[in-house]
């Protein structure tokens, strides 16, 4: 499965931003597996957002769930992360991801590694 991001590079603080990261090769419906998005701003630790199950169940970083949304659109073989009230702290490279799990974890991996889909990444500036 390819992992394609994509969205505005550069959002107005205050704003919404939402990006969607379309999936080739494959369907986010296959049984067991979940969709992440994640996170890399400068200087600062990779940060776990948020994710999609095959089934259409949503699970979010407890730090930013009040500002996120996740949803899907199978027809499209898409799903987007929108997250409201952007402010600078939000800019980073936002990465799409996919794995399989028996079970949703009660912690979710940042690394690359421990994905067995990964897209390229997308920067996002917020900026006025």
């Amino acid at each position: 499965v390819r992992l394609q991001e994509s969205g505005p590079g550069l959002v107005p603080p205050s704003q919404i931003l939402s990006l969607t990261c379309a999936a080739s090769g494959g369907s986010i419906t296959a049984k067991n597996y979940y969709w992440s998005w994640i996170r890399q701003a400068p200087g600062k630790a990779v940060e776990w957002v948020g994710a999609i199950s095959y089934s259409g169940g949503t699970y979010y970083n407890p730090s930013l769930k009040s500002r996120t949304s996740i949803s899907r659109d199978t027809s499209k073989n898409q799903f987007t992360l929108q997250l409201n009230s952007v402010t600078p702290e939000d800019t980073a490279v936002y990465y799409c991801a996919g794995r399989y799990y028996q079970l949703a974890p009660d912690n979710w991996p940042t690394h690359p590694h421990d994905y067995k889909y990964w897209g390229e990444g997308t920067q996002v500036t917020v900026s006025s």
